[in-house]
């Protein structure tokens, strides 16, 4: 018998089935953990005389629920496996960087935080509708800890034109539970054409020669105008001498 439960609310309905004939102070029931990390809470729903029915809770993790009764006498247990899982509520995706060249590299990364169980997730990384990664992760993988799949590719020019993003499968049906599915943001990535070696060495001459032009006119000018200046101060002078001179020793 197995039971499913989400999270911390983990619900197992119990009925219990004794043997015929007996009454109902001949039926006794007692139910435990496997484990006993955590209390077991549990509410008697329904009962007859030959049943009860109760409501389970407060499990948070994967274990066995044992339920021992004694019917006429004859003590027996049933055993119920109980699987614990917590949906995707949230899928990340990260381009890194988001600017990239053509023939470049760049990275996906997708990231599910608190899922479980983490066996029956997989992550896909998407580029429009094209699968480019999937991953799963195994039973070893703790609890509720956040699930990640990266993925390194070249960048293409087509690449500038689809969005990229991850799809989060949690997939129960196994277990007897239901499929979960649940898509991050789509992203875009900013593609370019990186520029030749060629091209690069003619625009670095030109920058080169227009500098070069640029400070020789700077330097001319500064030169003319102090050649200028000092022509321009020595007629003065002579004129000013020549003014201060006796008539006497003017020719």
């Amino acid at each position: 018998m197995s039971s499913f439960g989400f999270g911390t609310l983990t619900v197992a309905l119990f009925a219990l089935v004794c043997c015929s004939g007996s009454d109902e102070k001949a039926f006794e029931v007692h139910m435990r953990l496997e484990k006993l990390i955590t209390s077991l809470n549990k509410i008697l729903l329904l009962k007859q005389t030959q049943w009860k029915h109760y409501l389970i809770s407060n499990i948070s993790h994967d274990t066995v629920l044992w339920c021992h009764f004694t019917c006429s006498g004859k003590q027996k247990s049933v055993s119920s496996n109980v699987s614990v899982y917590q949906p995707p509520r949230q899928v990340f995706l990260t381009l890194q960087p988001t600017w990239v060249a053509v023939g470049k590299s760049f990275t996906i990364e997708c990231r599910v935080p608190a899922v479980e169980p983490l066996d029956s997730l997989t992550l896909s990384l998407l580029r429009g509708s094209e699968t480019l990664h999937s991953q799963t992760f195994g039973k070893a993988a703790p609890a509720l800890q956040e699930a990640t799949a990266t993925f390194s590719s070249m960048a293409h020019r087509e690449d500038g034109h689809h969005n990229f993003s991850c799809l989060a499968v949690l997939d129960l049906m196994s277990r007897g539970g239901e499929v979960f599915c649940i898509h991050s943001a789509p992203k875009m990535l900013e593609i370019y054409e990186p520029m030749p070696d060629s091209q690069m060495v003619i625009i670095v001459t030109v920058v080169s020669v227009l500098l070069f032009l640029f400070v020789t006119s700077v330097l001319l000018c500064f030169i003319f105008s102090q050649h200028w200046r000092q022509r321009r101060m020595g007629t003065y002078g002579v004129r000013a001498a020549w003014r201060r001179l006796p008539q006497a020793f003017r020719p």
